[in-house]
């Protein structure tokens, strides 16, 4: 069978949160649509979503029940490496950074409808859950509050020990997280505002597919804020299928 590739090799989806403008937050017990983004998911309770009105260029603001480990998660439709590699990368800022989880990067496994953070720290630094997946993750619970490269492939640790940034969360001042895996040899590199934290080597399995997922989740039993001003994500076709 002779397969018929198109022009449309790449996929790419980037939002800026311009083109839907809501100054009412609006509830997102299951799932909310923006624009590019597939689903805004909320487990466990009511969060809302808004545009802001006090910064220009578009960004969106979710906010967290109240129930502790409460969150919202942003994402697309999963990318198989193996096709030609994957990209995330997202601006985003919290409000307050004194109670939430933020994760950027990549899950395997995601429910839509009630996700949960798929890798947390605890106050050791020390992987408490670890599924599959990798990225850039800030954990109030750690007593070390910084940035984290993670990579959690059982439910037990991970492979190569969490990588500390330098930084951590600032309040209110934004932060870019781009997380990458490679076709070939499934190398995950996760950079924080333009500087790689860490290289994971060959940690992905590339025939696997993987959400590009930016998630906060609360850790005290309060409403967390993210601000997000843009959200990138890119794969490629399978021409296989």
């Amino acid at each position: 069978m002779t397969i018929h590739m198109g022009s449309f090799g790449r996929i790419r989806i980037f939002e800026d949160f311009l083109s839907r403008y809501d100054t009412t937050a609006e509830p997102t017990t299951t799932f909310t649509e923006f624009g590019n983004i597939a689903a805004i998911s909320v487990s466990a309770g009511d969060g809302t979503t808004v545009s802001t009105v006090d910064e220009p260029g578009g960004v969106v603001s979710v906010t967290t029940h109240t129930g502790d480990d409460d969150n919202v998660a942003l994402h697309v439709a999963p990318f198989k490496p193996a096709d030609g590699g994957c990209i995330i990368e997202a601006r985003f800022k919290a409000a307050a950074v004194t109670t939430p989880a933020v994760f950027c990067g990549f899950f395997k496994t995601l429910a839509v409808t009630t996700p949960v953070m798929a890798t947390e720290l605890g106050a050791s630094q020390a992987q408490t859950t670890a599924t599959t997946s990798f990225g850039m993750l800030f954990d109030i619970d750690c007593t070390t509050d910084v940035w984290y490269a993670v990579s959690g492939v059982t439910t037990t640790a991970s492979t190569g020990s969490p990588t500390a940034a330098t930084t951590g969360m600032v309040a209110d001042e934004f932060d870019v997280v781009r997380v990458e895996i490679t076709s070939d040899k499934g190398d995950v590199y996760c950079y924080l505002n333009g500087n790689l934290i860490k290289k994971f080597a060959g940690v992905a399995t590339v025939t696997d597919v993987y959400y590009p997922v930016l998630m906060v989740e609360n850790r005290s039993g309060a409403a967390n804020t993210l601000e997000v001003d843009y959200f990138y994500a890119e794969g490629a076709r399978d021409w296989t299928v």
